[in-house]
Parts: structure tokens; sequence; C-alpha cells
């Protein structure tokens, strides 16, 4: 079974599972919308890789563990929708939660998403107690605070943040627990793993940074001008759109270079290398090295 396949079934059994006859309908409908169609899968789609690549030795565990990390990242983009935040009215190329079901729906439906997760992670008590438990604690720390997407959340509403701060929070935190639970998944360390997850995460920031200056509405799928109009850090704006395009080379280059001894360690880095060039803006390649 191919990576994105598995991706797809195991959250479609996670949300199922809310869709039951005499769950509210509406609350059914807007978990749907959040997560289906999604977005490249980039996190759930690491997740499997670095799994894969250390052997793969629990299937479930890693799928598990993938379709909660996509839930995690579906909840926190409908939260971060939210007119109390961004007041983005369009997410993946369609109206965003809110708007279309309503900001208490919206609010309700980003909760329900990240009970979810847990809720899937829980699916391995009888198969492998041991593992759910660390799962569950990794994935954890990596969403809440001190350092998690919450905390990533928390920084918009300081009136200082370095640039480190903000993007180790708001977006490397999950890049380093797909990295961290595809490896735990299948019984290696970790820890060993965090730092292609944090390196993932920060080009992924640097790109999206990058993407926000040079795109438009249409091809980003989303709002154009964020950063600037809500004056977030933001790696373009403070190095200029050159000093990011360099900055971005070097940390790909890094997180290739920072894959653990595993037995797919090639396979693998190909498959990161792929990956990144999904979500580096085209308009970079006009640009002068």
């Amino acid at each position: 079974m191919s990576i994105s396949t598995r991706i797809e079934k195991s959250l479609e059994q996670a949300v199922s599972r809310a869709q039951v006859a005499g769950s509210p309908p509406r609350l059914a409908a807007a978990l749907h919308y959040a997560v289906f169609p999604g977005g490249h899968r980039i996190r759930p789609q690491l997740c499997l890789a670095v799994a894969r690549a250390c052997g793969d030795k629990d299937p479930e565990a890693a799928s598990a563990a993938a379709a909660a990390i996509e839930l995690m990242h579906c909840a926190s983009l409908v939260h971060d929708d939210l007119p109390c935040f961004d007041d983005a009215s369009i997410r993946r190329g369609k109206p965003s939660v809110h708007v279309e079901f309503g900001s208490p729906l919206a609010v309700l439906a980003g909760d329900a998403l990240i009970v979810m997760a847990f809720e899937t992670l829980t699916q391995l008590a009888t198969t492998s107690p041991q593992r759910m438990v660390q799962l569950i604690s990794l994935v954890a720390r990596y969403v809440g605070a001190p350092f998690g997407i919450v905390a990533g959340q928390a920084w918009e509403c300081e009136e200082r943040v370095s640039l480190s701060h903000y993007q180790q929070a708001k977006t490397g935190a999950l890049f380093v627990a797909a990295t961290s639970a595809g490896a735990l998944a299948s019984g290696a360390d970790p820890m060993q793993w965090a730092t292609l997850g944090g390196k993932i995460g920060e080009a992924y920031q640097v790109a999206d940074d990058l993407r926000d200056v040079l795109c438009d509405e249409a091809e980003l799928g989303k709002p154009i001008g964020q950063d600037a109009t809500r004056l977030r850090p933001n790696a373009a704006a403070q190095l200029g759109i050159k000093g990011a395009k360099q900055h971005l080379e070097e940390l790909v280059h890094g997180a290739v270079n920072a894959v653990p001894d595993c037995p797919g360690k090639d396979e693998l880095r190909a498959i990161i290398e792929a990956q990144t060039r999904q979500f580096v803006p085209k308009q970079l390649a006009t640009l002068a090295a």
C-alpha cells in the first residue's frame, strides 16, 4: 500500500467515527470539510517515510501517528483562520471552515479534531500499549505549551518574538513530531530524528514566508500578505528574498545530511529532496543564485 493511500485510509477511519447516527450533522460535516480534500499531506508523508526508512516494524502504529499529526495540523488551520486570529476567508482554495459553517462550529470542529488525534492513537491500546503511551506523550509535547504549535500561535499575541522561536513552534514543532513519531513507531530512537524534523520544518516556514511575498491568492490557496499586515516575523522580510532563498537552500541541504543511519537512508534522502521541491515557490527559479 502506498504512503498516500495509508494516510487517506487512516484519516477516513478517524473522521468516520464522528459521523455515526445521532451525532450533530453539521459538526460531522465541518470535520470532514476541514480534513478533505487535504493539501500535500507533507507531515504524515514524512512520518511514514521515516517509519519505512527505519524498517516499518509496526505499520499500524506508524499510520496512527501519521493520521494524528495530520489531524492536529488540520485543527491548527481551522483555529488559525478564525476571525480572532487571521480572519482568513480561504484555505486550500475553498472557503475556510468558519466561513462555511460559522465561527462557533469552527471552534468546536478544531477542538474535536484535536481530541480525534489522540483518540486515533488510543486505537493502539490492544496491539501496542507501550508504544501508544509514548506516541501520545510525544505528540502532546509538540502540540501544547511551552514549545508546540499552541505556543506558536501564542507568540502572535506577544509584543516581541524572535523569528527563530516563532518558526520553531508555529511550524517546526509538528515536523519534529512527524520524524520522531515515525522513528518511534518503528522502534528507533526518536531523539535522533528531531534535528531532521526541525530543519525540514524551518525550511517549510521559510518557503511559506517567500510564498506569502511572491505568490498570488489563487496560487497559494489562502490570503497573501498576512505577515506584513499583522506585523509577524517573516524570513523574506528580515533577510530579503535572495537571503531567504539562500537560507532555504542551506536548510534543505542540512535536512538531507541530518538523516540518521538507517536501512532506508538513501531512499529517505531522495524523498526529502523531492518533498522540499514541492513547497519551494516556482518564482525563485527566476532569481539569480
